[in-house]
């Protein structure tokens, strides 16, 4: 086969391919056993063996191609959306292991019981995982691809908003929408009222972008002088869909700043005490990377009291009605203020937010030891378990005189006790009949070995507990203005007499990032519902006007033609043109009822067997 033989796509110049040679006759017949193709056709030989020169090598990437690539890939769609599900997959660890700035204690009790792994699990930084250096990669690299995808799209967006709407085309029979109808106004009229309804009633806020052009009359096609009209609405839709990529890159701002800058805290505070707004005087305390404890603002509060009510009633008995803390809260400029904290009521000092966690009972105790030294003296916050507040609480008193045993005690606090051969239990929540009951330990507590502990958990591990002589746990019950000797001869422990006091837990937190990641929140919202419910279209329209026929009697007329565009799926496309129709001037109504069809005749044949549509069903057109 010569080369002219050879197809080669008109306008397509091959710089890699060279023409072949014009094989002998005798390497015609031997082609087949040299590796022709089955078809009988010679391969073509390389550009090699053809010019006796070296092999074409395509051009090389480039440093700067390579980049361009790997920037095109960093901001497509797929990467951020891999990068969106990654950063999901990344935070699992923070929910699943303890983490260091909330929870030093647990990590702590992590790496003892699992030192293998969790030295490893440590290096990786999965003990403050959003601080760790891969999970601050994803971020960033979500950040740079949403900023890569948004800056072009947003370009051409708004060339694409100051361009003109599409002219109108020459033919309206391939358009999906369309309708006919004559008029008895001019084609300036018609045109006017056209561009009057799809540019709506705002003018700051046209539903269409509208264009009136006229085509001049063509005497060769008999086509006289025509007055168009080209709509197009829908680009709301791509600014729907910037603003809610705007929105979610304003969310990974806020979201950042917030978590660099904000602080939490908690602090118990019993009746008639107070506390100060230090990083000391919180009980767990909590901050961003870039927060300074000067910062803070040197507000004071202090609990006057505190109430809560309970019903008394069958149906609900024991059921919390309202807690409500009262509360004076010192300004650093000397001012007082009376304040009241509910239950999802905060108030705001200093910046951030005082919320009203909790409540219980925290009994004043007194212990001395064997030697009759007051070993501790102070209030116990108990923690409540059930909805009588039954409170469970722990007593630590490492300040023992020298050579006796540290003790600590573990048990419970009921406000309305009730004692049988069964044990105790609380019956109320209110104090009617309080009662401790606690168990007592000996040993070393643990305390002088530098480690943290909860002050609400007792290590027994290593303690000692006191039994009695069948090897039963002595329990130890104390009523308010008594004092009860400890078993073993460690001391004795005295509760105060008088009312219990009660103890709150609050907490304050502080997020200068809140605001901006509600108004983002509410704009990804709102550009995501008008990126999804605003419709793309165009309409056009072209009216002319018509003699009437030769010997007729009727006026000159004017006929419109209107057709629709839809980008996708439109269902209200057709509603769109009929709008359109039903608002020109000087149009027959539409509301007449339709004249009425002959029935066809019945036939034996099934009227898709002949490719005709039934003349009693109409067209999809008219429907």
């Amino acid at each position: 086969m010569s080369d002219k033989d050879l197809y080669r796509p008109e306008g397509i110049d091959d710089a890699y391919s060279h023409p072949e040679p014009e094989a002998s006759s005798a390497e015609e017949e031997t082609a087949p056993a040299r590796g022709a193709s089955p078809s009988g056709r010679k391969v073509r030989a390389s550009a090699a063996e053809a010019t006796g020169g070296p092999a074409p090598q395509l051009p090389a990437l480039g440093l700067r191609g390579a980049l361009r690539w790997t920037w095109r890939q960093v901001t497509s769609m797929r990467v951020a959306l891999m990068l969106l599900m990654l950063l999901a997959v990344a935070a699992v660890p923070g929910s699943v292991l303890p983490q260091r700035p909330q929870d030093p204690a647990a990590v702590l009790t992590y790496l003892q019981d699992n030192p293998g792994t969790g030295e490893w699990l440590d290096r990786l930084g999965f003990f403050d995982v959003y601080a760790s250096v891969w999970f601050s990669a994803i971020y960033i690299l979500l950040f740079v691809s949403l900023v890569g995808c948004i800056l072009p799209r947003t370009k051409a967006h708004l060339q694409a908003v100051r361009n003109r709407p599409p002219r109108t085309p020459r033919r309206f029979d391939r358009f999906p929408a369309k309708a006919e109808t004559s008029s008895t106004a001019t084609p300036d009229e018609v045109v006017d009222a056209a561009a009057k309804h799809l540019r709506g009633r705002l003018r700051w806020l046209p539903t269409f972008r509208v264009d009136v052009g006229v085509e001049p009359a063509d005497p060769a096609r008999g086509l006289p002088e025509r007055r168009t009209v080209a709509a197009e609405r829908g680009y709301l839709r791509e600014t729907g869909n910037l603003v809610f990529h705007l929105s979610l890159l304003g969310l990974l701002v806020a979201v950042a700043t917030g978590q660099l800058l904000h602080f939490r805290g908690q602090a118990i505070i019993t009746e008639g005490r107070g506390f100060a707004n230090a990083v000391v005087d919180y009980d767990t305390f909590e901050n961003g990377s870039l927060f300074s404890p000067s910062s803070l603002v040197p507000f004071s509060m202090t609990l006057d009291s505190f109430d809560a009510q309970f019903a008394m009633d069958a149906v609900a008995f024991a059921q919390s009605r309202d807690f409500t803390a009262h509360v004076t809260v010192r300004d650093p400029d000397g001012t007082s203020e009376q304040e009241q904290i509910k239950v999802n009521h905060p108030i705001v000092a200093g910046g951030a937010k005082i919320y009203l966690q909790g409540n219980g009972y925290a009994p004043e105790i007194t212990i001395h030891d064997a030697e009759g030294q007051v070993a501790f003296a102070g209030r116990v916050p108990f923690l409540p378990e059930d909805t009588m507040y039954t409170s469970r609480g722990v007593v630590k008193v490492p300040d023992t005189s020298p050579g006796l045993d540290q003790i600590g005690l573990v048990g419970y606090f009921l406000p309305t006790a009730e004692v049988d051969e069964v044990g105790a239990r609380s019956t109320f929540p209110q104090p009617i009949n309080p009662l401790l009951v606690l168990e007592v330990y000996r040993g070393d507590l643990g305390l002088d070995e530098g480690l943290p502990q909860n002050v609400y958990r007792l290590n027994t591990d290593t303690l000692t507990p006191s039994v009695d002589a069948e090897g039963d746990r002595v329990r130890v019950l104390v009523a308010p203005g008594e004092t009860v000797d400890l078993p073993d001869g460690l001391g004795t422990i005295t509760l105060a007499e008088g009312a219990v006091p009660r103890y709150v837990a609050l907490d304050l937190r502080h997020d200068p990032a809140l605001v901006w990641i509600l108004v983002f929140s509410l704009g990804a919202l709102a550009g995501l519902a008008v990126s999804l419910f605003t419709p793309r279209r165009r309409v056009w329209l072209r009216a002319w006007s018509e003699e009437p026929p030769d010997g007729a009697t009727s006026d000159r007329r004017t006929v419109v033609s209107v057709a629709g565009l839809a980008r996708g799926d439109d269902a209200g496309l057709q509603g769109e043109v009929d709008r359109l129709v039903e608002s020109l001037p000087g149009t027959p109504p539409t509301t007449d009822p339709p004249a009425e069809r002959p029935a066809a005749e019945r036939t034996t044949s099934s009227p898709r067997t002949d490719g005709q549509a039934r003349p009693d069903r109409p067209r999809k057109a008219d429907r």
